[in-house]
């Protein structure tokens, strides 16, 4: 289903194969690491944006559907073990890094599975590429940057971008934001519904996650909103209004009031299937046998 890399076979993650794809993209080659596991008609999984984004968040589903799919998944640039450069992380960048990887990695039709942030991407792709992608599904869907959400101006959000860019200031504010008292406290009010799980160890990870070089980059565009994929509700669901495939969106019951408020105004159109479930914006790595089961349901549908 998939063409083989060039690159050398690293040791796995998910329990896949581990590949680099060389990206060129306006005369610079950046490497995107991605890994492939199981057998069967090819499923795209793309990782939610955050600040500990990582292909290993979507690896409870990846391992349930490898069963009869073969699975997919990359780290974005600027996340995971993805390069990390200091370029200017925009809609424009990962809309062509989408594109190119599809192209690269793919040869038949394929699902995509979009978690979070990465919804946005995914609709725009199925529009542009409508015989590419037969089936959508979005896991709690997002489309705007923590900052933008607290109603913060625009003049305001990018100067916090630049900040977390320049080199002293800068990686003392990441640090500020990514060290693991910090991470417990966002994952407990926002990402996992179940404290016992964010055990020491957990936060270990995803706190190593943060410590790459060059990892504040892409972490700032996400945060101050300047890779949100649309501009407003509105846009979100002009678009996705306009996707002809079939498209399952998983509501989470226990997300962020204005977080639920955009998924309840997606759920209300009327070609869109809707699964609701308990849990929070990081339910596909925290209830991954739920999620799974109701993707497989829809796609067997």
């Amino acid at each position: 289903m998939t063409q083989a890399s060039s690159s050398t076979q690293l040791n796995s993650s998910i329990g896949g194969k581990k590949n680099v794809y060389h990206w060129n993209f306006l005369d610079k080659q950046y490497q995107v690491v991605y890994e492939t596991v199981g057998a069967g008609n090819p499923v795209l999984l793309l990782p939610a944006f955050s600040t500990v984004s990582s292909r290993t968040e979507m690896k409870g589903i990846a391992n349930i559907l490898a069963t009869h799919y073969e699975v997919t998944v990359l780290d974005w640039l600027g996340f995971g073990e993805s390069q990390c450069p200091p370029v200017d992380y925009n809609p424009t960048l990962f809309q062509h890094l989408l594109g190119d990887f599809v192209k690269y990695v793919f040869n038949n039709s394929i699902i995509i599975i979009a978690a979070g942030h990465a919804s946005g991407y995914a609709l725009k792709f199925v529009q542009d590429n409508p015989d590419i992608i037969s089936q959508l599904i979005l896991i709690a869907p997002t489309w705007q940057g923590p900052l933008r959400v607290m109603g913060l101006p625009d003049g305001v959000r990018n100067g916090v971008k630049n900040l977390v860019r320049s080199p002293l200031i800068g990686q003392g504010l990441y640090y500020l934001n990514t060290n693991p008292s910090f991470l417990h406290l966002m994952y407990k009010r926002h990402v996992y519904v179940d404290e016992i799980k964010l055990t020491p160890e957990f936060i270990a990870q995803k706190h190593q996650i943060t410590s790459k070089e060059g990892a504040r980059y892409a972490p700032a565009a996400f945060v101050t909103g300047a890779i949100d994929p649309v501009a407003d509700r509105e846009e979100f669901l002009q678009l996705l209004d306009s996707i002809s495939i079939p498209v399952l969106i998983i509501l989470v019951e226990n997300a962020p009031p204005k977080s639920k408020a955009e998924m309840e105004a997606m759920a209300e159109l009327q070609q869109v299937q809707t699964v609701r479930l308990g849990g929070t914006l990081g339910i596909y790595e925290e209830s991954p046998e739920a999620v799974t089961e109701a993707i497989e349901n829809f796609l067997e549908y």
